[in-house]
């Protein structure tokens, strides 16, 4: 999503929530507290909205972007941050005066520089998915818990008021057993499939081009077609509509039924693509099995959609009106046995809505359970560091690298063409030896892993 579409759909979200649902922002507090030293890695776009997020109460001291151009806002915001392009710089420069990192680039840096902060002792927010290959994910966890830092992962409905009810009314029993979450995005809104051409251009002076090619083997000439966006298309740099949304709509029901562990996911309805771009379109089907209290559940995910109310391949979710007029972009349903549950976005952001009408005085009555957060994913990071909070939802351990293991293994299974069964405890596909290629890229000569 672009920055200014994002800001829009935000916007409208919190409208849409109304004085019953409580804004995610930043509370005042009596209370004076510890000031933290921001270190920013990407600076434009939505690395731009991330320091805004996290600079209240904070002081923004390292600016790093590959593109000067792209952070020039930032540096008009903050002009006493010092100002780098390439994150090795920065924190040789400066490690001793930072004491927590956003990571807001493209997917394929993501695992470099978290890696490079915590092994210096530095508290993370990394930008979703946290990796764009499984490895790297489970190797950013593992790392994590060995340094003894907080994380987060910047999926912000993980924060916000509608996954908490949502998951309160599931666990209190509202729409009985829950057997399928049904999710669709139109999704993606940016290049992609079989054949796409990325012609050289002429570097420009203000963009390292070196470093944001980071750790991609292949070596690809800079073009405007690439960056600053189109790059979410590509295996390589993104990982496509799923790598894009997925850490967003999948976190609900990940969190509410717990769907870390093993699972079987299968794609159709595929459309062209190549090695080096994503499909415009594809169906996945999940199949976890049951697990605890829950039963068997079935997760269907849709991208690619134009408009779910008219598109004549879209595969409507049960157990809501015929009538309901569902969101272009993205949404979500959860059925049950006894009704199902609406959310009109992919964050959570907007009140869940309760079918049949019958059940929703029921609702009213569902106690919170769960701690609202204020602030969005960097300021509950930022309050766990502080000691005023409790580590975030969305860490890299417990749910940040589970998650985005189930978004990449859906990526697979449109890769391989083949259904994945997931084995967790072993980080395979069972029975498919060809896609262990898949699991870790190849990295470029002088940015092979240091550790893990």
């Amino acid at each position: 999503m672009s920055a200014s579409s994002r800001r829009d759909f935000l916007k409208c979200a919190t409208a849409m929530a109304g004085a019953a649902f409580a804004p995610n922002v930043l509370l005042g507090q009596g209370n004076a507290l510890k000031q933290l030293n921001v270190a920013a890695v990407g600076c434009g776009g939505k690395g731009m909205s991330d320091i805004f997020e996290i600079a209240p109460g904070n002081r923004i001291a390292a600016l790093c972007d590959i593109d000067q151009d792209s952070a020039k806002a930032a540096f008009e915001k903050f002009p006493d941050a010092k100002r780098f392009s390439d994150y090795r710089e920065m924190f040789a420069a400066m490690s001793d005066q930072i004491d927590v990192v956003t990571v807001s680039t493209p997917d394929h840096m993501h695992f470099p520089i978290a890696m490079e902060a915590i092994s210096r002792g530095k508290h993370v927010m990394v930008q979703k998915p946290l990796a764009n290959t499984i490895w790297e994910a489970r190797t950013l966890a593992a790392f994590a818990k060995q340094k003894g830092v907080f994380t987060v992962m910047g999926n912000q409905g993980a924060t916000m008021e509608g996954t908490r009810v949502l998951r309160e009314w599931i666990e209190a029993g509202l729409i009985g057993e829950v057997k399928e979450v049904h999710y669709w995005t139109n999704r993606p809104i940016w290049p992609q499939g079989k054949g796409l051409q990325f012609p050289a251009e002429a570097l420009p002076p203000s963009i390292n081009w070196n470093v944001w090619q980071g750790s991609v083997a292949t070596e690809r000439p800079y073009s405007s077609k690439i960056h600053p966006f189109a790059w979410r298309g590509f295996w390589d740099y993104g990982s496509g509509a799923l790598g894009d949304i997925g850490c967003h709509s999948f976190n609900s029901a990940f969190w509410a039924l717990d769907l870390r562990g093993d699972f079987i996911v299968e794609a159709s309805k595929v459309s062209e693509f190549d090695d080096t771009t994503c499909p415009k379109r594809a169906t996945l089907i999940y199949q976890f099995p049951g697990k605890g209290k829950r039963g068997p559940l079935k997760v269907v995910w849709q991208d690619g959609v134009n408009n779910p109310n008219t598109d004549k391949d879209f595969v409507r979710p049960p157990g809501i009106p015929a009538d309901l007029q569902l969101n272009g972009e993205f949404g979500q349903v959860f059925v049950g046995s006894a009704g199902a549950i609406f959310v009109n976005d992919s964050y959570c952001n907007t009140p869940p809505v309760v079918f049949p009408e019958a059940l929703r005085e029921k609702a009213r009555g569902i106690k919170k359970v769960y701690p609202r957060v204020l602030g969005g994913p960097t300021q509950e990071l930022c309050r766990a560091i502080r000691g005023e909070g409790d580590k975030p939802v969305s860490n890299f351990v417990d749910h940040a690298a589970p998650l985005t293991e189930m978004v990449l293994a859906g990526n697979l299974a449109v890769r391989l063409a083949k259904p994945i069964n997931w084995d967790a405890a072993n980080m395979d596909a069972r029975g498919l030896p060809e896609a262990k290629a898949m699991l870790k890229r190849v990295y470029r000569a002088g940015w092979e892993p240091k550790a893990g």
